[in-house]
């Protein structure tokens, strides 16, 4: 493998730097990068990986781009929106650097195919936002020894790693369990600054850099820290767990699981149909909602959500009632009320139902899809975010 005369003059940078030269560049364009997610982390990822010349470079994702992606997914253009992510994110990668090889893998990562499309790839750089996928990415790199270069952003906050390295912890070792679902709020739930995963992202992306020319100190046993509004780093230190059930000394994982199942998280898609068809009991539709407004029935209307969302968008008539506030704010609400709640998409307004029916409250239901369903079926002036 040599480099053109094109590629010496594009990598000339790199080239004469001592610790990368010829024959780093050569390592780079030899290598197979795997990257899952094409979103917040994996626009930067996509960008920098390809500028630095790795030569193939596998994207998995499949979804669509839509508006509020353009806000931190800066690989993605407003054009974009309705594209498909790989469709979007590799063109603008062979467009940086059209010597590079895209391969696109349009699927969503499963136990039935992770290990399939993983073995043909160096290294894997996790740029997804859910636990089920890291618990399968972190234990498909486990079981084929392969690196795998974490991050992960919230709000202001992001942390990055590089685990199942050398005899370095996996994510098991940090996270033996998941959280309790819904406890930790999604970047849709709980927003995200925009600029943050570009931070993370570049960590990572030089992190796998590093792997591949095996230069410098990787992030290995180490878990670092990002809070942007201080502008502060830190760095806890991390042990390889020789419990741990997937890399430890007697692993019990030794094949892939159901990680929606470990998860406690429901199959994606698995309730659409039913949503389109009927109301679960303690729930209520958008349309029969706007129909008891119209009526003029009698019930109380609370919104759960921050103040700073009820001011982007509203429900006539909603009382807001924070979902922090909400077990000290209980007295507030007559519990002989017809009482009707909502929230964003019906996550939030579905523990507020929760807390009601726990203090005794008979008569409670939680609106499907909150007010993003709202938008999409009563009024369509709400705007989304």
């Amino acid at each position: 493998m040599t480099l053109s005369k094109d590629e010496i003059l594009r990598y000339s940078r790199h080239l004469i730097v001592p610790e990368v030269g010829m024959e780093g560049q050569l390592k780079l364009k030899a290598a197979k990068v795997l990257l899952v997610g094409t979103g917040g982390l994996g626009a930067p990822l996509g960008l920098y990986l390809a500028a630095a010349g790795i030569g193939r470079i596998g994207l998995v994702d499949f979804d669509v781009v839509d508006f509020t992606n353009l806000q931190r997914q800066v690989i993605h253009f407003t054009a974009d929106v309705g594209r498909k992510k790989l469709d979007s994110a590799a063109e603008k990668m062979k467009a940086i650097n059209p010597n590079v090889e895209i391969v696109r893998h349009e699927v969503a990562l499963t136990s039935e195919n992770a290990l399939d499309i993983l073995k043909d790839y160096d290294l894997v750089v996790d740029g997804t936002d859910n636990f089920p996928t890291r618990y399968l990415v972190n234990d498909a790199c486990v079981l084929l020894g392969k690196p795998n270069v974490y991050g992960s952003i919230f709000r202001f906050e992001g942390q990055a790693t590089v685990f199942a390295y050398e005899g370095g912890p996996c994510y098991r070792c940090l996270y033996p369990e998941p959280p309790p679902p819904g406890l930790v709020p999604s970047c849709a739930e709980g927003g995200v600054l925009g600029i943050l995963p570009g931070t993370i992202g570049l960590i990572q992306a030089t992190e796998t850099v590093k792997l591949i020319l095996g230069i410098g100190e990787p992030l290995v046993g180490r878990l670092l820290l990002y809070d942007a509004l201080g502008m502060r780093f830190r760095e806890l230190k991390l042990r390889k767990n020789p419990e741990c059930p997937v890399c430890g000394t007697h692993p019990t994982v030794t094949k892939l699981i159901d990680y929606h199942q470990f998860c406690g998280v429901p199959q994606p898609g698995s309730a659409a149909p039913d949503r389109e068809t009927k109301v679960n009991e303690g729930e209520i539709d958008v349309v029969e909602l706007k129909q008891k407004i119209d009526r003029g029935d009698n019930f109380v209307l609370i919104d759960v959500r921050e103040p700073h969302e009820y001011r982007i968008c509203n429900i006539p008539g909603a009382q807001l009632i924070p979902l922090g506030e909400f077990p000290k704010r209980v007295g507030e609400i007559d519990s002989a009320a017809d009482i009707v709640i909502h929230c964003r998409t019906g996550v939030r307004s579905a523990k507020a139902c929760a807390v009601l029916r726990q203090a005794g409250f008979q008569h409670v239901r939680n609106v499907v899809g909150g007010i993003l369903a709202w938008s999409d079926k009563v009024d369509p002036s709400v705007p989304k975010y």
